[in-house]
């Protein structure tokens, strides 16, 4: 009983990792933002963009891996559809948290870091090519 619960845990957790990487992608986002506003085809997806159409349909296998969007099949065409379930999933699991930066906002003082200097190096100074005086 642990191990099946243990597997499922980690199916999930699976699951949430491909969302999460598939979101971490502007150009992902943008696409599906677009198919937020309904289906649409590769080449009608790829238009905004200035990358190849293969480049797109990169992006797309990763949408879909995660199961954020869903590929038809219409005659020749391709359509490519949203899907919320997936999104659903990955706010549930951050609504989980909004209870501890609630906490941390408004009942705790937020301490913020001061910025560190890089390391001084040490030893002689580099020479830099083209300048020799």
């Amino acid at each position: 009983m642990v191990m099946k619960n243990r597997n499922r845990f980690l199916q999930k957790a699976g699951r949430l990792d491909a969302i999460f990487a598939a979101l971490a992608d502007p150009t992902r986002r943008a696409i599906l933002a677009r198919l937020a506003e309904g289906e649409a085809s590769v080449t009608e997806l790829a238009r905004p963009f200035e990358i190849s159409q293969p480049a797109i349909s990169r992006h797309l296998k990763v949408l879909e891996h995660a199961g954020l969007i869903e590929r038809g099949r219409d005659a020749q065409r391709r359509p490519c559809r949203i899907q919320a379930r997936p999104l659903r999933k990955a706010s549930a699991w951050l609504a989980a948290y909004r209870m501890l930066w609630r906490a941390n906002h408004h009942g705790r003082e937020v301490v913020h870091a001061e910025p560190v200097a890089p390391p001084r190096k040490t030893g002689r100074p580099r020479r830099r090519k083209g300048n020799h005086s």
